[in-house]
């Protein structure tokens, strides 16, 4: 009788160290799932939130809005802020290409 005792003993040892194992293993399968949708919806949200900005951003232009600065106004303010040093050569000309419909 004391010999049957420890394959039985052995073999729950083993079984229950294998399901732990499993166990454990399938967590670690679920996590990495989860984390890798994660990303996807992050993204998914930003756009929603980027494309609700640009439709409040229509919705205001349409209902008529303060209206926009006249391009002479903008021209004015890239200006100011060339000589202030906000802006570099190239990124000044860029904006004014920009502005004047050049590109």
């Amino acid at each position: 009788m004391f010999m049957r005792r420890r394959p039985l003993l052995r073999a729950a040892v083993i079984g229950g160290g294998a399901y732990a194992v499993g166990k454990k293993s399938g967590e670690r399968s679920a996590e990495q799932a989860e984390q890798a949708q994660q990303p996807q919806r992050s993204e998914d949200e930003q756009n929603e939130r980027v494309a609700s900005v640009e439709q409040r951003q229509q919705a205001q232009q349409g209902a008529g809005a303060a209206p926009s600065p006249s391009m002479l106004d903008q021209l004015n303010q890239l200006n100011q802020m060339h000589q202030q040093g906000a802006l570099t050569d190239q990124e000044f000309s860029a904006a004014k290409t920009k502005l004047l419909g050049g590109g």
